[in-house]
């Protein structure tokens, strides 16, 4: 019986350290991603909330309640409700469907991640050793996650005023730039959906020359509707040419950029 006594005793004993060891490597690591942003809050445990992965909680003894999922999903509701006013004020003469399109980019994960990188969120996030072996913390997920749950944690603390000025420093201040390269990489997309809604056709891409040695090649493509050239592109791939001479296609046509 002694000895089952001493087991739980130093048992307990273990997890008690353990635990306190855990906190106070949650509490460094909160300080210190406060001064990178120059955010102090006045309930610290919101911020440690919002950097715990799940797989940390193997680590720290605690229940799957203590995750920052769900302040990812409560701040995940307050990014909708920001971008959602900030492009109702932007574009007044946007359809509904159009302002949604926007908004799918600008809240999408590999945006959140980006923006959550360009923090260095990677080196905060408190994850497990597992987790960090398999690039958990370049993982976008996870990335963007973290990203919503700071802002959730930032909406509890200080209210939708400071959280809209997060979302607008970190974010919005980056729409042009964001929309032009995601919409870039959709130019091929746009032309299709209007060559199909409009005309009843798919794009046809046709090669028109390939240049240079093989370790420099360069391609020149033009996209025809119903057998009319519509643009060119050149590109060092097929697809980059391809997305140019959509991309030319769609200025031809009337089918701008929503963010010009």
């Amino acid at each position: 019986m002694e000895i089952f006594k001493k087991f739980f005793k130093t048992h307990t004993e273990n997890n008690t350290r353990q635990k306190y060891t855990h906190n106070r490597k949650a509490h460094e690591v909160a300080s210190q991603l406060q001064q990178r942003l120059n955010l102090y809050f006045s309930d610290v445990s919101l911020i440690i909330t919002a950097l715990k992965h799940r797989s940390y909680l193997n680590v720290s003894n605690e229940d799957r309640i203590a995750s920052n999922e769900r302040l990812e999903f409560l701040g995940d509701a307050v990014l909708d409700l920001i971008v959602t006013h900030f492009l109702y004020n932007k574009f007044p003469k946007r359809t509904e469907g159009q302002l949604s399109k926007i908004k799918s980019i600008l809240i999408s994960k590999p945006v959140l991640a980006e923006i959550a990188m360009k923090l260095e969120l990677g080196d905060y996030v408190l994850i497990n050793k597992g987790e960090e072996k398999t690039g958990g913390r370049k993982r976008q997920s996870i990335l963007a996650d973290c990203f919503e749950a700071i802002i959730g944690a930032i909406y509890l603390d200080k209210g939708l005023e400071e959280a809209q000025r997060f979302v607008e420093t970190h974010l919005l201040s980056c729409f042009k730039s964001i929309m032009q390269r995601e919409l870039f990489k959709n130019y091929k997309s746009i032309l299709l959906e209007y060559a199909q809604s409009q005309l009843g056709v798919l794009p046809e891409y046709r090669l028109v020359k390939e240049s240079g040695p093989d370790h420099d090649k360069k391609f020149e493509i033009s996209v025809f509707l119903k057998g009319e050239k519509v643009g060119t592109g050149v590109g060092r791939s097929k697809k980059t040419a391809e997305q140019e001479a959509a991309k030319i296609a769609t200025r031809k046509l009337g089918l701008h950029n929503p963010t010009m």
